[in-house]
């Protein structure tokens, strides 16, 4: 990957968003998931696709594109195509960067055809033992069509013995470990699914007669659904005409809800199980505040992941907030550029320093989390560049020093920062005059608890802690990831 792509891609990046509609008026469930995808675009922005179904033509209806949804699921190009009251969609982060056929097979819902009818499957996650499964059923006979781990549920499923299709994935995901949250669809019915640790998230709305299943609440607002609920950890909730009916197929186990869907990957505007992501962010500004005081002249966010943090931590410490760092709103990944000068300017087609905000000032740049560092590095500089007297970072989270297998990309143990070196260490490597993170207990307190429970906690904080909830099989039987006997 080119330095300059490195640059902006030093963040954790979510792999997909799904969304799904039953019952829409006039045929219209595909045009209310393709916006529904887009709100949630910052999920996964590699590629889209949408399933639906007609019950006039008894057809299902399949359309993957590569590209953002708004460049790609217009009226003109595809939704014509995609008649039905019925529809699902997904959003995707490719982590493996493949392109071309490799990429479009791999892009969801992925579809197939049962003995019991045709079946569509959508899933925000990561199945930690899919290579154990994979092996396995390619010996036995299966024939894969893309690298996607969810491909391996459609064999599962077609291996059931179950008559139905609702009991098939169910069946199918008890041999599955890892994390989930699935929207699937038939001929007459639309399924959603977590695991029983409820790691990813997934939240069920309503308008009029119709029925939403959802990523994220920001995406039931934009097509003015009524959020109705979060489906539970180990829930499925099985759509139809007799409405909505929920069971529990899953051995229970205890919650740990992704912590970092707080701190990063959800839109401020959502709200997770009835928390407001935005104003958690801003508590953990003031969280970071009261544990990593300094005298400073004005507070700035990294945008635009940084700004609640910001406003929180400018609001406790009394320190003036100020947009010290301006991000361009129209840049995607920066262009490949054909020589290292050129492609080292690569960040400031994203970001650009404020002078007349940061001039001889003490600045207190806060961002949501650091990873590589490769940004971090180029922020730095540009602001000591514009005048700043003094830098200091403020990270709205713990260190990152774990990978998570739960559905993010994640670079590397050994490309992680926090991995080998100290706070101190990370400070002088960053040329920073002062960095500091949001400890554990201060992360926990900001999302409503009175602190971590070091027994039981109550989030997975895998990448913070190295505790893995679930064990990441695949990854510990390649070697990518070796954990102490203590750990």
């Amino acid at each position: 990957m080119a330095e300059a792509e490195t640059l902006l891609d030093d963040k954790l990046n979510e792999e997909c968003g799904v969304f799904g509609v039953y019952g829409a008026e006039a045929g219209d469930a595909a045009a209310l998931v393709a916006l529904g995808l887009h709100a949630l675009q910052h999920r996964g922005q590699e590629a889209a696709g949408i399933v639906s179904y007609d019950d006039e033509t008894r057809e299902f209806y399949n359309d993957r594109r590569i590209g953002l949804v708004r460049d790609t699921f217009t009226k003109q190009s595809a939704i014509d195509r995609l008649p039905g009251s019925l529809a699902i969609g997904h959003n995707r982060y490719s982590t493996a960067g493949s392109k071309g056929i490799t990429a479009l097979r791999d892009i969801q819902p992925i579809f197939a055809e049962f003995a019991p009818g045709g079946c569509a499957i959508a899933h925000n996650g990561n199945i930690t033992n899919a290579a154990a499964l994979r092996t396995d059923l390619v010996q036995r006979g299966s024939i894969f069509q893309s690298s996607s781990d969810t491909e391996c549920i459609v064999h599962l499923m077609a291996r059931s013995i179950q008559n139905k299709l609702p009991e098939r994935i169910t069946d199918a995901l008890r041999a599955v470990e890892g994390a989930f949250s699935i929207i699937a669809m038939t001929r007459t019915k639309m399924i959603g699914l977590r695991d029983p640790s409820g790691v990813r998230p997934l939240v069920l709305g309503q308008f009029g007669t119709s029925w939403v299943l959802s990523s994220e609440t920001c995406a039931l607002d934009i097509i003015g659904a009524d959020y109705v609920r979060d489906i539970e950890p180990g829930e499925m909730v099985v759509i139809s005409e007799k409405g909505v009916v929920s069971s529990r197929p899953f051995e229970p186990k205890p919650s740990r809800f992704c912590v970092f869907e707080y701190v990063y990957f959800s839109r401020p505007d959502s709200q997770i199980d009835g928390r407001s992501v935005y104003e958690t962010r801003r508590r953990i500004g003031e969280e970071l505040a009261r544990e990593n005081a300094v005298e400073a002249d004005v507070v700035c966010p990294v945008p635009d992941s940084g700004t609640p943090a910001a406003i929180g931590y400018s609001q406790e410490s009394g320190i003036p907030f100020a947009f010290g760092v301006i991000r361009n709103q129209y840049t995607g990944r920066t262009f490949i550029e054909p020589t290292d000068h050129i492609r080292n300017l690569g960040v400031k087609l994203k970001l650009n320093v404020n002078k007349a905000v940061v001039a001889g000032k003490r600045v207190v740049l806060v961002d949501d989390s650091l990873v590589r560092g490769t940004t971090s590095i180029k922020i730095m500089q540009m602001v000591r560049d514009a005048g700043a007297k003094e830098v200091h970072f403020r990270i709205a989270s713990p260190p990152t020093a774990w990978p998570c297998y739960y559905g993010v990309d994640t670079p590397n143990r050994s490309k992680l920062l926090a991995s080998h070196m100290t706070t101190e260490e990370m400070r002088a490597h960053l040329g920073l005059d002062s960095l500091s993170f949001t400890s554990l207990d201060g992360l926990y307190r900001a999302c409503g608890e009175e602190g971590r429970n070091d027994a039981a906690p109550q989030y997975c904080d895998a990448c913070f802690s190295g505790e893995y909830p679930l064990l990441p099989q695949d990854a510990i039987t390649s070697g990518d990831l070796i954990l102490d006997a203590a750990e």
